[in-house]
């Protein structure tokens, strides 16, 4: 498991709360807030771009 640096957890109202993480390599990480050990990684701008629909309501159903 990569050494991971979490962000403080983001939450929407009335929904599950997630974290952002970066690593030392420049690789960018999601997951739900209290299951960190299952997370999904992908570019820094993949990532934005996600949480960006995300806070748009546009993809809440994914948490």
């Amino acid at each position: 498991m990569p050494n991971i640096t979490w962000e403080e957890p983001y939450c929407g109202e009335g929904s599950a709360c997630f974290r952002i993480g970066t690593d030392s390599t420049g690789n960018a990480y999601i997951a739900v807030s209290g299951a960190e050990d299952h997370y999904v990684t992908d570019s820094r701008e993949a990532l934005r771009a996600l949480i960006r629909d995300i806070k748009a309501g546009k993809a809440d159903h994914l948490l």
